[in-house]
Parts: C-alpha cells; structure tokens; sequence
C-alpha cells in the first residue's frame, strides 16, 4: 500500500477503496485465487493492494514481490528492443522482413481448399517489418485452431513457449507456412512478435534473451523480469490456475513443477516473460516519460509517438473478423506493440484517445493514458484472460476515481 495521498493526484480516496472491495470480492467468491492491482499518476504511484494467494496450495500471499507470467505483455518490451535497433539506423519500418531473414522471400497466401490440399496464391508484396509490429503480417497462432493455416501450425509444431527447438529454427518453420493473409490486409494476432525477436538476435549479433535483459531490463531496473524464476526467487513464484467444470479453481501451472524455472529452449518475445507488477509499472513509466526513466533514455520522445499512434486503416473491427486478441476490436487500433484507443464509445467502455495497452492471456494487463498522466497494471494468474471481465471493470471502478 503506498503512502502517497490519492487527493494530491486528483483521486478521490473513497471512490478508490471500491477496488479494494472489488478485489476481496474475487478472491472471497473463489474466482481469483490472488491479484494486485498498481496505479501510478502523475509520476507517483497513487495505488497499490494484493489481495489472495499466490499459491494456494503453499498458502503463500499474493503481494507486491509476487512473480507471475505475463505472457503477451512481453510483446511491448520486444517491441521497444526493435525500436532502439530502428533509432540505430539498422532497418526502415517499410523495409521488407526477408532483407534480414531470406527465408520470408515469395510468401504464398491460404485462399481455400482443405487439410489435404491447401489452395494458395503469391503474396501480392513482402511482409515488412512494420506489419511485424502490427500484426498484419499475416501470421498467425496454431492455438486459434479457427483455420487451415492455424492447424498447419500446430502439425509443424510452432508452439514458441513450449518448443524444445532454437528461435532460429521455429521462425524458419513458419517462413514455410502459408499467410492467412495478404501482408498489410487484415489485423490478426499471432507470432509476428516472436519473429521479430529473431529479427533482434540477426540485426545486433546477440541472443535475443541477452539483448533484452541487458539492453532493456536492467537498464529499466526491471530486476525482477526475465524469461525464467531463477533458484533464489522461488518462492515469490505463484501458481496459474483454470477453472475446471464446475467453475472452482484448479492448477494449470504448479509454482513448484513450472517451466519457467529453469531458462527456456526458446526466448519468446511474443509471450516468454515473468516478473513483477512493480517492474511492469516501471516500464509504464518509462513510456509516460516518452522514453526515459529515471535519468536512463533508451527511446526518443518522437519514436515513442511514432509507437503510440495508430497504424491501422481505421480500427481492428475493419481491418479483420474478431478470432483472438487481448483487446476489443470496435474503436481500437493498434500501434507498434500496443492496442491504441481510438473511440472510447465505439470500444463500448470508459477511456480516453490515445491511450495504450495490451495483455497476458494469464490475466494481466496494463494501459497507459498519457492525458490523464495515468498508467495501470492489473496481476492475476488465471487463463484464459477472457474467463473473467476484471479488465473492463477495472477500467470503470478506475476512471470513476478521478475527479480532478
């Protein structure tokens, strides 16, 4: 809990309290086992209860030292490791992706036919870096199993988070899939980011793993957040949980037999992170401060705009059918490695334009509201994240706070 005076930031006290009980509420009623919830405005962090359990089963408290997966809200930080080598001068955003990975040259797109035989045509154009970043590509996840070319995924075993094989040798095999898509056509989400950390790993000559953690992480003072829970910090670790038929909670990835104890095969830029609600909350900050954090500038003012601001051909909803995502497709666009707010009454729930977000399919989420000087980062551990609307009602139960 901080103790810096709500008043003092233009928050009302009382009407932060209703999160407080929101959060008991959860955790009381069975349907969260713990969260945390962090506020930060005006520079200084307004906000901060945990409430539940990290781990049931051991009985340990959901609390600010609390390590959890974050899973997609990795893609931002790899997003922010392309844009510093971008500032470099080592690729234009329209530059095509087979410039710098050959095996992306003569694309073919899925147009129909079935398992046996896939009915494909040549990619009108190459995939560009930028399409990486908005997820345009025309990528996509093996998990949706919504089409042919998801389940193409799946039989050439594209799975970044659980693979046994290197980065390089997984982004190959999806150079030889097939596009859902034609490049710059349609918005779909999918591995676009973890190709992109490939990218990362050929332009700077490191493992994209060493790129983040000493060119991103550290210099951030995001100590807590990594690509695996080294031995010493173990017991900060909580566990994820599902509901199973009858709606009670159950363990999807024990804290103790967990695989992201141990460093991983693949570094997933995509979704491979853990960490804490308060390391995330800085990098919230770094980009409220437009690329700088406390003394330490790893971005331009003017590249974090160029990052912020909408890249779509108006919102998602025009630009692809909703498949999955962790953001409303009506009057949100997206920018380079964040869902970007464009209408608040279109995306049917309270915000403002400009404000920047994006989630973990575990249940985490942030968003950023640069006008109203506020940032938020929302930690459970629950998949998936559509299970419960903790997202949409925080963003209510938070904005009605403000009454400055």
């Amino acid at each position: 809990m901080t103790d810096t005076d709500p008043r003092g930031l233009g928050l009302c006290p009382e009407r932060l309290e209703r999160i407080d009980a929101w959060m008991r509420r959860y955790v009381d009623e069975g349907r969260l086992a713990g969260l945390s919830v962090s506020l930060l405005r005006r520079g200084q962090t307004a906000f901060f209860r945990a409430h539940g359990k990290a781990d049931i089963a051991r009985d340990r408290p959901f609390g600010p030292e609390t390590i959890a997966r974050i899973y997609s809200m990795t893609k931002p930080l790899t997003s922010v490791a392309v844009m510093m080598l971008y500032e470099e001068g080592r690729f234009q955003l329209d530059d095509p992706l087979s410039c710098f990975l050959p095996e992306f040259a003569e694309m073919r797109v899925a147009v129909g036919g079935n398992r046996v035989k896939l009915d494909t045509v040549p990619a009108q154009r190459a995939i560009t870096i930028r399409d990486l970043l908005t997820h345009t590509s025309g990528l996509t996840y093996g998990f949706m199993e919504a089409t042919l070319v998801d389940a193409l995924y799946r039989v050439a075993g594209i799975d970044f988070q659980t693979s046994d094989h290197a980065l390089a040798d997984l982004v190959a095999r999806v150079a030889r899939q097939p596009l859902l898509a034609q490049p710059g056509a349609e918005w779909n989400y999918s591995v676009s980011t973890d190709v992109l950390g490939h990218l990362v790993a050929v332009l700077s000559g490191m493992e994209f793993s060493d790129f983040l953690r000493e060119r991103v992480l550290k210099p951030l003072g995001m100590n807590d957040t990594d690509f695996f829970v080294p031995d010493d910090k173990r017991e900060r670790f909580a566990a994820n949980y599902v509901f199973d038929r009858t709606g009670r909670l159950k363990i999807y990835d024990d804290a103790e037999g967990s695989r992201f104890l141990s460093p991983p095969p693949v570094a997933s830029g995509g979704g491979g992170l853990v960490g804490t609600a308060a390391d995330y909350l800085r990098f919230c900050r770094f980009i409220l401060n437009k690329g700088e954090l406390d003394g330490v500038r790893l971005l331009g003012r003017k590249t974090v705009e160029l990052m912020t601001a909408n890249h779509l051909d108006g919102d998602m909803a025009a630009m692809g059918q909703p498949r999955f995502s962790e953001s409303s497709y009506a009057g949100v666009g997206f920018g380079l490695g964040f869902s970007v707010m464009l209408d608040p009454a279109r995306a049917q729930i309270i915000g403002t334009p400009g404000e920047v977000a994006w989630g973990g399919l575990a249940s985490t989420s942030f968003w950023i509201d640069p006008a109203e000087e506020l940032a938020v980062v929302l930690f459970a551990q629950l998949i998936p994240s559509s299970a419960l609307p903790i997202r949409r009602e925080l963003r209510v139960l938070t904005y009605a706070a403000l009454v400055d």
